[in-house]
Order: C-alpha cells, then structure tokens, then sequence
C-alpha cells in the first residue's frame, strides 16, 4: 500500500515548511506561434494549421529540475541548475536511473511486451489501489494506457515553491525518498527496513539505503514539500513525458472529480476524499490523466465518504487492476469493498502475492498465468502465506512463466511472484 510512503515521507521532509508557503513564480507565457501563410491557390474553406502546443511548461521545468534532467531555456529555475550542488546531484540522479533502468525497465518492458501485449491492447484505464506514488511502476508495466487511478493514504502536497527548488537541502532529501523505490521497487515503512535489513544475500545495499536515510536525520538535510505531487512530477519527467496542466480535485459524494483549490485539498473534511489530477504528454504525442486520491479504502473509511473513491472508479467502466507491494490488505475482511470492486471490475488484474488472497477468486470465472517463483512472504507479513498459491506454482500441468525482473516485497529477481488473472467474461455494465 505504500503505507511505506506515509511514514517515510514525512520522515524525510522536515525543514523549510515557512519556506514552502511562498508563491512560485507565475508561469512564463510561451511566444504565440502564428499560423503559416495561405498558399495564393487556397481555397478559401481550408482550415489553418493549429498552433503547436509548446514544448515545456513550468510545471515540466519544475518536474525536470527535481528529477535531475534539463529544463527549458527560458525556465527561471535555469540558473539554479548551474550550481555546483544541483549539478551534483543531477550526475548522481543520472547514475542511479541508469542502473535502474538496466536492471529493471529494460526488462519490464521486454518482458510485458510479450506477455502483456493483449493486456495492454485492452487497458485504457488502470486501476491501482494502495499505490502511493508509484507513478513509475504503473506506466512502465502499462505505457499505452490513457488513465492511471492511484489511491493511498498519502497526502497531496503542493508544486514546490520557488524557495523550496532553491534549497540544496531538497536533492539529499529527494535521494532519500527515491532509494528504496529505485532498488527494490517499492516505498518502505520502518518496520519494514528493519524486517528487510533481516533478510540475506544483498544486505548491503539495504544497509546502504538506511545509511543514506540516517545521514539524511543526522546532517538535518530534510525539507518540507508536503505530500505525493513533487514524487509524481519527478517520476512523470523520469519516464519521458511532458507535464502539461496538474488541478487539485475532490470527489463529490456521487464519485465525480470536482476542481478545488489547494488549501481544500490540502486540508479536507473528514469526509471528503481529495486528490490532484495530472495531465500529461507521452513522447509519441499521446494524451495521458493521472488522478492520485488521498483515501482510506478501508471498509469502515470508505462508509464515511459513501464510498465515493469506488464510485468514481466505476465510471471508469471496466478496467485492468494492477497491485503490488499492498500490505496484503486485501487479504483481510474489512477490506472487502475494494476487494469486491476489483474483482467485479477488472478484465485483468496483475498483481504480486500482497493482492487478493486466492481464494477470493473464483476459478469459475477467471483464468490464471502464473510468473516467477512464490515464497513464503517476509516475516513482517508471515501470516498472509497462502498454501494454494504454493500448490499453484508446483502444478507440473500449469507451470509458472518466467519472470525476469524483481518486484514486490520478496524483490529479488529470483523470489518475485506476479499472478495475470484474466476474466473469463466481460464485468456486467
């Protein structure tokens, strides 16, 4: 669920809180693109060549900027990254993304190519529940969806201001927060680094991922910026494309997005289920929306807000479900609603073993492909081990497909697990 990312983040952004009240500089209106001349043998009907949309706004300078990539020319935040910190940590951000898309985008994307090509072919919109900000996760295993739907119990946040981009202080923080996502594919709790720094071989790098988060609290190099918008812009940048517009919604009652401001997203009703929608730009021209809603999905959350957040994921109409890393939420009776929206829903779901337990499926109803090896969960989640799971992966008549890369909470290559359900009849409209 990225419960992870409701504790590390905070944990992680402690400093500048004053300084990130202040306003960003207003957006800085491209040049108008004036419309080729008429050829003299034009008829006089023919339509004109519509401006071309400009190639980077502000919000796509800011998401560069905290992701380590190059903004535009005429971006104001172009002179902070000649300064020998940001460039710094932009060569250190370099190096990370390229070990990690060596080790797992370059597989994903091999990997689903194959075994999710009539997936993807069926999935306009994706649902993932308990994601956090794992914006990146979701479009590299899904690239050539149009909607992504994430729910956590992360707080929206706000764009960076101005101060807070200037604040050196912001890159080890940054660094911090993206270690554990960037090698073991998931946000992490403390009791779960602890559990995981339990586990053996690849202890060092965990050793080394506390160490940065410790040397982080020691040297007090931690800022405020305030909940999951910042991560979702990086990771927009950092998976090539262009953030065009972002709002601040909240879901009505009924389940519709309604436009808010920001202090109301930021500072809700308890009953009131906020979020922040995000229009992007692939590199082929594409048009993508990325909603994030900050909501409690549990049973008894999700009667105080009638249910809003399930509402407006039905009006998505079918959908392809896609989960990892949940904290086998799921698994448990008062997480039912979510649980039976999923599997009243979805035409796929793909998922790790922290989904939905087994045996809530019915077999009746949905055909399985199995990939990778399953293990007995970590000892922080020993009690979600599921007994038909093993029997499924040792059926000689049934076997498990490969599964090249790592993911989930067992997140090395050769101890991952990820379960393709396909319906066997459409959901009922």
């Amino acid at each position: 669920m990225r419960l992870s990312f409701v504790r590390v983040m905070p944990a992680l952004f402690l400093l500048l809180v004053a300084c990130s009240e202040q306003k960003k500089p207003a957006a800085e209106k491209p040049a108008p693109v004036a419309a080729p001349p008429a050829k003299p043998d034009s008829v006089a009907t023919a339509k004109t060549t519509p401006p071309a949309a400009p190639d980077t706004t502000e919000l796509q300078d800011i998401a560069a900027y905290m992701a380590g990539s190059r903004v535009s020319s005429r971006s104001e935040l172009r002179p902070l990254t000649a300064t020998p910190a940001w460039q710094a940590f932009a060569a250190d951000a370099d190096k990370s993304w390229e070990k990690y898309h060596q080790t797992r985008t370059s597989k994903i994307q091999q990997w689903a190519a194959t075994e999710l090509d009539s997936v993807r072919a069926a999935s306009p919109a994706i649902f993932y529940p308990f994601s956090g900000p794992d914006l990146l996760n979701v479009v590299t295993m899904f690239p050539t969806s149009q909607t992504y739907v994430l729910m956590g119990l992360e707080p929206i946040g706000t764009v960076p201001s101005s101060s807070t981009l200037a604040n050196p202080k912001l890159y080890p923080a940054l660094k911090a927060s993206l270690w554990s996502v960037l090698n073991f594919s998931f946000f992490r709790t403390n009791d779960m680094a602890v559990e995981l720094n339990n586990k053996k071989p690849d202890s060092n790098a965990l050793r080394k991922a506390n160490s940065i988060l410790k040397t982080a609290a020691k040297t007090n190099q931690r800022v405020n910026i305030g909940g999951v918008v910042p991560l979702l812009l990086l990771f927009a940048a950092r998976t090539d494309h262009q953030v065009e517009a972002l709002r601040y919604v909240v879901l009505s009652p009924e389940g519709q997005l309604t436009e808010a401001d920001s202090a109301k997203a930021q500072k809700p009703g308890l009953n009131v289920v906020p979020g922040v929608e995000l229009k992007l730009r692939g590199k082929d021209g594409t048009q993508k929306t990325v909603v994030y809603l900050s909501a409690d999905i549990s049973d008894w959350k999700l009667g105080l807000t009638k249910e809003a957040a399930l509402k407006y994921v039905r009006t998505l109409g079918p959908v392809t479900t896609y989960v990892k890393s949940a904290t086998y939420l799921m698994h448990k009776s008062y997480f039912s609603k979510v649980r039976n929206l999923v599997l009243e829903r979805s035409n796929y779901v793909l998922q790790d073993d922290s989904g939905i337990a087994m045996k809530y499926f019915r077999p009746a109803d949905w055909k399985f492909t199995y990939y990778g090896t399953y293990k007995r969960p970590i000892n922080l989640f020993a009690k979600q081990y599921q007994p038909a799971l093993t029997q499924a992966y040792a059926d000689s008549a049934n076997k498990p497909r490969p599964l090249p890369f790592g993911t989930g909470y067992n997140w090395r290559q050769n101890d991952s697990n990820l379960l393709l359900a396909k319906r066997r009849t459409a959901p009922a409209s």
